[in-house]
């Protein structure tokens, strides 16, 4: 049974950190590209961050330069550590994992940047 579980959400204030975790179980995880999403209110779904089964990285314009995305195949687990947050980094962030036309997605880690 394929699981992608984030973990590591919750209520931090500007300028705060958080690193959210994803864990994978179900498939080969190292073969997979892994992908963060986020969605806030009203708003559609919009890419954050990507690492390749090489360790490439790309970031959206938004978070380039305060958030870094990692991966740890032992552990079957993708990171996004967020540093520098701001009030409309609040959203729910969402796991990814894509292997040619096979795309799996986790439930989501609601994250709120507020004082």
């Amino acid at each position: 049974q394929v699981q992608l579980v984030e973990s590591g959400g919750g209520l931090v204030q500007p300028g705060g950190s958080l690193r959210l975790s994803c864990a994978a179980s179900g498939f080969t995880f190292s073969s997979y590209v892994m992908n963060w999403y986020r969605q806030a209110p009203g708003k559609e779904r919009e890419f954050i961050a990507r690492i390749t089964t090489g360790r490439s990285t790309n970031y959206a314009d938004s978070v380039k330069g305060r958030f870094t995305i990692s991966r740890d195949n032992a552990k079957n687990t993708v990171y996004l550590q967020m540093n520098s947050l701001k009030p409309e980094d609040t959203a729910v962030y969402y796991c990814n994992a894509v292997w040619r036309v096979v795309n799996y997605w986790g439930q989501g880690t609601q994250v709120i940047v507020s004082s």
